[in-house]
């Protein structure tokens, strides 16, 4: 494969492929990406109908773990496939077992096909899976040295792995992904303060765990709601505070369901799907997860939760949600 010539405009995935990333093997033989849609939204899809794509996954699909998925996932659900059917020159990441994998993709028409998914969660499980050409599948760098995760620095393994579907990496993780894959020397990033740090963290780790910082997060930001409900009930400050309740039976269902957000989100941010980060374990303060109502005039409770990254939230403030994802795509674009 050549890139050299191409590395500027070159965007980098990490990515799995279907459910418990059944489509690998197919996508290792065929030397291609996918995804796929259920029969019921793919129909949406073709005739570029978002909302009711999103609506109807709302009231019929169901996440991977059974749950309902947010406005914000199903949204995310409707670009996977626009993603994979678009890719071109594209650098595509893929982790199986203790390899790395990666290919670039070709300007090829996509193929679809109707298959069944297997375990589905669906009533029906069909599916229309979306296959991208891409060139052969290499678990070597350019040199010619196979690529081991377990040799994998610790904070490359944070952003070269991913429990979702596909995601698309920052700058700064691409261009090491891209030097990593080059064979070239990774130096400039192994120096870095943080990444010294991260790499002497992982070597004095206790192998005993009790909270992972997810799970410290997670209390966190339910505490967090605990206490802005409780100085929140419109008693009279300077002004008049707006109304908040926690519409959740106890404190445990409220971090249960905090967790599941984050899950559903395949851990990004419902608004930038920028890759959340967790205090202690974190390198940039701006990207730690916050816990945002989807209408600012409602309350804490089921369907009016997405968890974004700290700058989004601030920058959201009480306004629109609407608006605000108007203004991210302006800035995006």
């Amino acid at each position: 494969m050549t890139f050299e010539n191409t590395l500027a405009p070159m965007k980098v995935f990490i990515a799995n492929f279907g459910r418990g990333n059944y489509e690998w093997p197919q996508c290792y033989e065929q030397n291609t990406v996918a995804t796929m849609n259920a029969e019921a939204v793919h129909g949406f899809w073709l005739n570029g109908d978002r909302e009711s794509y999103i609506n109807y996954c709302i009231a019929h699909i169901r996440t991977p773990s059974g749950r309902t998925p947010t406005r914000p996932v199903a949204s995310r659900w409707y670009n996977l496939m626009t993603i994979i059917s678009e890719t071109v020159g594209d650098v595509w990441i893929h982790r199986e077992k203790d390899q790395l994998w990666w290919t670039v993709s070709k300007a090829n028409a996509p193929i679809i096909t109707e298959e069944i998914e297997p375990n589905s969660l669906q009533k029906s499980p069909r599916v229309y899976v979306c296959h991208k050409p891409c060139e052969a599948w290499s678990n070597h760098n350019k040199k010619g040295n196979r690529l081991e995760w377990n040799a994998l620095h610790p904070r490359a393994k944070e952003f070269l792995f991913t429990e979702g579907t596909l995601q698309q990496l920052a700058d700064d993780n691409a261009a090491y992904s891209m030097a990593l894959i080059a064979g070239d020397s990774l130096a400039p990033w192994y120096d870095r303060p943080a990444w010294r740090a991260k790499a002497e963290a992982a070597r004095s780790k206790s192998p005993v765990t009790i909270y992972n910082a997810r799970q410290r997060a997670v209390v966190e930001m339910a505490m967090t709601v605990r206490n802005t409900v409780a100085n929140a009930n419109g008693q009279q400050v300077l002004r008049t505070l707006k109304n908040k309740e926690m519409r959740f039976s106890s404190q445990g269902e409220l971090e249960k369901h905090i967790d599941d957000l984050i899950e559903d989100q395949e851990g990004l941010c419902a608004v930038t799907n920028i890759k959340l980060q967790f205090k202690g374990d974190h390198d940039d303060d701006e990207l730690l997860c916050s816990l945002d109502r989807i209408d600012s005039d409602g309350h804490y409770e089921l369907g009016n939760l997405q968890v974004v990254c700290r700058f989004a939230n601030r920058w959201k403030n009480d306004g629109s949600d609407a608006e605000f994802r108007r203004l991210i795509g302006l800035v995006r674009a």
